[in-house]
């Protein structure tokens, strides 16, 4: 039987010479994060950073329209903290403090996470609420990958809103970084609730040590059940369970915000500065042709690699429509 690999799907769009990832965009030491836009997500994902990011992250620095909710956060987070970290004779951590970011200091760090979105679908939305963000989203990241580009930014930039991997795209096209510099955090949260669902199934339990997930934070997303012993049932059932499981917590009566920021936001982009293996979309084709594609991958020394995993040629197929469908957009 013919196999292929994560590494090609660019041919399937046309892609003979697809970009290098070698730069790693990341130094070695804490990193300066700064976070923008403190709604509902961003402030989740700032507790999350604040709480676990003590080993990675030197400082946070948040940005908003709202000078009262940057007030206001700045006495509650920084209140947050060990009762004795950094006492001589305790283990206990000093959590990164946080800061408000001058106007003139937008893209002075290490590392920027964009949570900022318009026209968040009301809770009564059908479909894809996720890819009906994409128009009003569109422009807000490409304004500020224009700021990026103007100060020739040199960090990492983590894409956060939706629609994750098309928006990723956004800034890359019009920030002048390498593709290697943005990375999309919409897929920990799908690979999360997968496991959720198969813990709760004998037949799909196998995934939380033989599974994947793949693609985009979406409808074209993919759950494969296993790599070793692939069944397309099995797969396309968990898949169906996970994209919609956002939509059980909506007809609650409630934003699907918690799991997606913390799964696929602060953990995710903490193990990414770490350099540890992570849910994340790097990009994957060439300058003309190419998405943000979801993988599990890690930054090295030699730059981003992603787990170029061996597939059957049905979970490809799988593959190859979500990938090719995302070369589509912009």
């Amino acid at each position: 039987m013919k196999t292929y690999k994560i590494s090609d799907l660019p041919a399937a769009a046309g892609v003979t010479t697809p970009v290098a990832l070698t730069l790693n965009p990341l130094p070695r030491r804490k990193l300066r994060v700064q976070l923008l836009a403190l709604g509902d997500v961003g402030l989740t994902v700032l507790i999350g950073l604040r709480l676990l990011g003590a080993a990675a992250i030197e400082s946070i620095g948040i940005i908003d329209l709202n000078e009262k909710n940057v007030e206001r956060l700045l006495l509650e987070i920084n209140q947050i903290r060990y009762p004795f970290g950094g006492w001589p004779e305790s283990d206990m951590p000093v959590l990164p403090p946080v800061y408000a970011v001058p106007p003139d200091k937008l893209f002075d760090c290490d590392v920027f996470v964009f949570c900022a979105s318009k026209g968040v679908p009301p809770l009564g939305a059908r479909g894809d609420v996720r890819m009906a963000q994409l128009e009003a989203n569109t422009g807000l990241v490409a304004h500020f990958a224009e700021a990026a580009k103007k100060v020739h930014y040199q960090g990492l930039y983590c894409e956060v809103s939706d629609p994750v991997d098309p928006l990723a795209k956004v800034f890359l096209k019009h920030s002048g970084v390498e593709p290697t510099q943005v990375q999309g955090y919409g897929l920990g949260v799908m690979n999360a609730r997968a496991c959720y669902y198969a813990e709760r199934d004998p037949e799909l339990a196998h995934y939380l040590t033989q599974g994947r997930a793949f693609g985009p934070h979406g409808a074209d997303l993919v759950i494969a059940d296993s790599l070793t012993n692939y069944n397309e049932g099995k797969s396309e059932k968990l898949t169906k369970l996970t994209v919609e499981a956002n939509l059980a917590v909506r007809a609650l009566g409630y934003k699907p915000y918690i799991a997606p920021a913390l799964s696929s936001a602060a953990i995710s982009i903490i193990l990414t500065l770490q350099g540890k293996w992570h849910y994340g979309s790097v990009y994957l084709g060439d300058e003309e042709t190419g998405a943000y594609f979801g993988v599990r991958n890690r930054y090295t020394p030699e730059g981003l690699e992603y787990e170029d995993v061996t597939v059957c040629p049905e979970l490809f197929e799988r593959l190859k429509r979500a990938y090719t469908n995302l070369c589509k957009v912009n």
